[in-house]
């Protein structure tokens, strides 16, 4: 029987036809793309010919098509609806997906061919596009390791097997602790819950196969039950489990794969010449070194932390006022900040919420791209990954863009957080192939669903990196899209963002969910007015994250994770009541993977040129000025990695931002 995973797909657009893929086609298929994939490498390596661009760089882009097939909807079914089969089938592929990336980046015959390209290069007659492929190609198989030879050559290759297999473990231990635990509620724990909360924790027994309400480690539940259950022993119980997912002890348990993961990045830095594992990381970034990244996180730190402190004060008599004595917690905090929040700014969470139901902000997130970009969505039915998930066909003019997915609901057995992927990214190389995106989020299930201020922008951030994808227009696939420095790809996800913030897309989209009566008009400002409320705390959170993980990587590992955090968090002066956002064991960013490893200031990074970019909107006419929409378009959201991120910026903009406007955009500015 042939295997539906690599036939030629013809179900609409060439999406993943899920009706016949079953978990049993993944195995097999991986076999069978990895022997097509290894053929493919040897017929580029053992060519008679000379090296040119065409046999060897553009027949390094067509490799491996067969692979992509097997593993795009592979990976999407495993962090979205896992079991103990795909997960199995993860700790499989791990180290044989490793190896086969070590084929390929360590080969030494095929980087002879990509060497003498890339000296030659001024006589090659090349595209500026094709100029900067090579240039990148050639990186990629130095800091790969291809120059390596001996000893150290194969032992670099065996850590990364070893890195891959630790990140799946992480990730899946993480995933268990999260699907896990629930504590059941009785009527009295529903106390001064608002019914929105209520009805959350229903639908979660329900899923849980549990008569009446329970709390579990969903963020969309759980921070809520913090921000409203006047119960502090039950705040406690839940904030407590919450932050020692992947530190409960027992096989589930990271702390070790964290101390080996960081000791292995820091063993392969120095296998390839490098200090430290921050500075090999940093090297291709904006940033390009630890200190760098150092001075904004600490320009940031002090406003941020004086901002915190004041208001743990404000908060800590709120609590004394409550005939609670004793120091301010962090299962305090969201509670009492919540209450000020009603107080100062007018503002109940539970009376904005209906007016943010999820269908009406993802019509407003198509809705901006439409104004901004010409773009329009049309609802598609076709097999996807999981019957929450649901598909739009993106045209411009009447011609197809992409194909947009979202799947939007938490669930048991889908990874916590939020991303962006795609099953298939833009190129001109094979024809004109148009992307498959698709957004990921972890929304309380409702009907209908209604979002928190902050699900609000998730969902327009996540939006931001799909517009990156579906607007990419380059030729080569490797530098399509998100494919940047990873504290660039943030820009046009958090600038996103901005337009949510803009009156009339509210105005014009935010409407309650019973009544469809538009948002009141002193509601609308007082929410926009509180937009940046309880900043000190959210960044104090996020900066002591990102300042751990800089200190696991710029210097020796550590040999106990654990102790670093604490010193780290010890010598900046962290506030008693507020924690790292993710702690070393949950700190999926960090040990899931390289992505954002030594890299979760990316974040702020981009944010500095976020908040810039949207006041080059403001200056030029409104957040829907054509002009600038035109100019986004074309230096950022289209070019992908086409040129440095520093030279995209400044084409864009024509001026490289401070930290000035990050300040001011958090409400921080002295």
């Amino acid at each position: 029987m042939t295997n539906p995973l690599l036939t030629d797909w013809t179900t609409p657009f060439e999406l993943p036809p899920f009706d016949m893929i079953s978990d049993d086609d993944f195995a097999p298929g991986l076999e069978q793309a990895l022997t097509l994939a290894r053929a493919e490498l040897a017929t580029i390596t053992t060519n008679p010919d000379a090296p040119t661009f065409t046999n060897t760089i553009e027949a390094l882009e067509l490799m491996g098509d067969k692979l992509n097939k097997v593993l795009s909807p592979f990976y999407t079914l495993a962090a979205v609806d896992s079991t103990p089969k795909r997960e199995a089938l993860q700790r499989e592929f791990s180290p044989k997906l490793a190896a086969w990336g070590s084929e390929v980046m360590m080969n030494r015959a095929l980087f002879e061919r990509v060497e003498a390209l890339y000296q030659a290069r001024d006589t090659l007659d090349l595209t500026a596009e094709q100029l900067r492929v090579l240039y990148l190609s050639r990186r990629n198989f130095v800091r790969a390791g291809a120059q390596l030879e001996g000893g150290a050559y194969e032992r670099l290759k065996q850590v990364k097997e070893r890195l891959a297999v630790l990140g799946t473990e992480f990730t899946q231990n993480l995933l268990a602790d999260e699907r896990d635990w629930f504590m059941e509620l009785s009527q009295d724990d529903l106390e001064g819950l608002p019914d929105f909360l209520k009805a959350t924790a229903k639908a979660a027994a329900a899923e849980k196969g549990v008569e009446g309400h329970v709390l579990t480690l969903s963020r969309s539940l759980i921070v809520p039950f913090l921000q409203f259950s006047p119960r502090r022993d039950l705040r406690e119980v839940a904030y407590e489990a919450w932050v020692a997912r992947g530190a409960n002890g027992g096989k589930t348990d990271n702390r070790e794969i964290a101390a080996e993961i960081l000791a292995l990045r820091h063993e392969r830095a120095q296998l390839l010449g490098y200090e430290n594992f921050a500075a090999y990381k940093l090297e291709t970034e904006m940033a390009k070194t630890p200190d760098a990244v150092r001075k904004l996180l600490m320009d940031v730190w002090g406003p941020a932390k004086t901002q915190a402190e004041a208001d743990a004060a404000i908060l800590t008599e709120m609590m004394h006022g409550d005939g609670v004595n004793g120091d301010l917690e962090a299962w305090d905090w969201r509670y009492y900040s919540e209450k000020r929040r009603a107080v100062e700014h007018d503002l109940d969470e539970a009376a904005l919420k209906p007016y943010l139901q999820l269908e009406n902000m993802i019509e407003a997130a198509f809705d901006c791209s439409s104004r901004l970009f010409g773009l329009n969505f049309k609802p598609l039915e076709v097999p996807l990954h999981h019957p929450d998930a649901k598909a739009w066909d993106v045209t411009r003019d009447g011609q197809h863009v992409a194909v947009f997915i979202g799947d939007y609901f938490a669930r048991s057995g889908k990874r916590s957080g939020a991303w962006c992927s795609a099953f298939r990214s833009q190129q001109k190389l094979k024809g004109d192939i148009r992307p498959h995106v698709i957004n990921v989020c972890n929304f309380a299930k409702g009907e209908p669903a209604l979002l928190s201020y902050d699900d609000a922008r998730t969902l327009f951030h996540e939006f931001g990196h799909a517009l990156h994808q579906m607007l990419s227009n380059v030729t080569y696939e490797s530098i399509s899209g998100t494919s940047v420095a990873r504290d660039f790809v943030e820009l046009p996800s958090q600038l996103y963002e901005h337009w949510l913030e803009v009156p009339e897309v509210l105005q014009k989209h935010a409407r309650h969910a019973d009544t469809g009566a538009p948002m009141p008009e002193a509601l609308l400002k007082q929410m926009l007015k509180a937009a940046n409320y309880d900043q000190g705390f959210a960044t104090v959170e996020y900066v002591a994250s990102a300042l751990v993980d800089l200190a696991f990587h710029d210097g020796p590992a550590p040999t106990d994770p654990m102790a670093k955090q604490a010193d780290v968090l010890d010598s900046i002066g962290m506030p008693h009541a507020i924690r790292m956002r993710h702690a070393t064991p949950h700190f999926a960013h960090v040990f899931a993977g390289d992505g954002y490893s030594s890299g979760y200031y990316s974040y702020m990074w981009s944010e500095v040129m976020d908040a810039d970019a949207f006041e080059a909107f403001e200056e030029a006419g409104g957040a829907f000025d054509p002009d600038m929409a035109a100019k986004l378009e074309q230096f950022i959201l289209s070019t992908g990695g086409s040129q440095e991120a520093d030279a995209l910026y400044m084409a864009f903009r024509g001026k490289m931002p401070g930290v000035e406007a990050l300040l001011k955009g958090r409400g921080l500015a002295a």
